[in-house]
């Protein structure tokens, strides 16, 4: 049994996938030993070592935060081991009776005939459309989740910087869309919840965006740790050649007179990704490749 690894945005969280159906649909997120021991996998990854922090089960990986003062190079072969027994040893990855979580939480919640109709129209634009849109542009996306309107995908290379037209037209054919967000955003982040994250999201929402925006840009607060705020550059951002002097000429020098106790903003992007990092404007706004 191969199992790959995959790095994310946030060097606290990697992705473990085993080549197999983690869960048939949905996700179920674990913040305590205690909480996944309805889940034998679960419970197996966190009892591999005492670093393990949290544990998101999806569709096809295995996503775990790791304690802040632990190195990976310490803990990931023991997580390798732990989901290597698990499947070898044919143990269910829900005991029997349990359901899946939603996307911010440990209550199951059942899946009602309109979420699930939802969900298929979602999906199905999501394989006819986006996947061969995105494809041609370099990158790859894949549907997550649902929950409460938010659609989670999977996204890579130029995919994050197609997110805005991905998110209207969803919006357009399915109504019940409001956002479409990358599936790792919705593992809970406790310093998102501050004081500080509040100050500098309205920062970004009342000044910073609306500028960026005119650009074909968007910079996401992806997290605050301690006196650090991590953002993700979109849209136009994401392969700027100029995203470095954006960031400490602009962005974290107005993040730093807002919130005085930020001393620091780290870029998340991988700006490598961004071949073609720039919408097109026409006549009636960003071009799409969506029509």
């Amino acid at each position: 049994m191969f199992i790959q690894t995959e790095a994310t945005n946030d060097a606290g969280v990697m992705a473990f996938l085993p080549g197999r159906e983690v869960l048939p649909s949905g996700q179920a997120d674990f913040g305590t030993a205690e909480a996944a021991e309805r889940s034998p996998l679960a419970a197996e990854i966190f009892a591999a070592d005492p670093a393990v922090a949290r544990v998101v089960l999806l569709a096809d990986r295995i996503v775990v935060t790791k304690a802040e003062s632990a190195d990976w190079q310490a803990v990931k072969p023991a997580i390798l081991s732990a989901i290597m027994v698990h499947y070898m040893t044919d143990q269910p990855v829900l005991n029997s009776g349990t359901g899946n979580d939603d996307a911010h939480g440990d209550d199951s919640e059942e899946v009602d005939s309109n979420t699930l109709e939802i969900i298929n129209e979602i999906t199905e634009l999501i394989e006819t459309r986006v996947v061969p849109a995105v494809a041609q542009a370099g990158g790859e996306v894949s549907f997550e989740s649902y929950k409460a309107g938010v659609v989670y995908m999977r996204m890579s290379g130029a995919a994050l910087s197609l997110k805005g037209p991905i998110e209207n037209m969803l919006r357009h054919y399915v109504p019940e869309v409001t956002a479409v967000r990358d599936h790792l955003d919705a593992c809970p982040k406790p310093g998102l919840n501050t004081a500080e994250a509040r100050a500098i999201q309205e920062l970004l929402d009342q000044q910073i965006n609306p500028s960026v925006a005119m650009h074909g840009g968007h910079i996401a607060l992806i997290d605050v740790k301690d006196d650090i705020a991590y953002i993700r550059m979109e849209g136009g951002c994401q392969g700027c050649g100029m995203a470095s002097v954006t960031l400490k000429q602009g962005v974290e020098t107005a993040i730093k007179e807002a919130v005085p106790s930020i001393n620091q903003v780290l870029d998340s992007t991988d700006h490598a990704e961004g071949e073609n990092p720039y919408f097109q404007p026409s006549k009636g706004g960003a071009a799409s490749p969506f029509g």
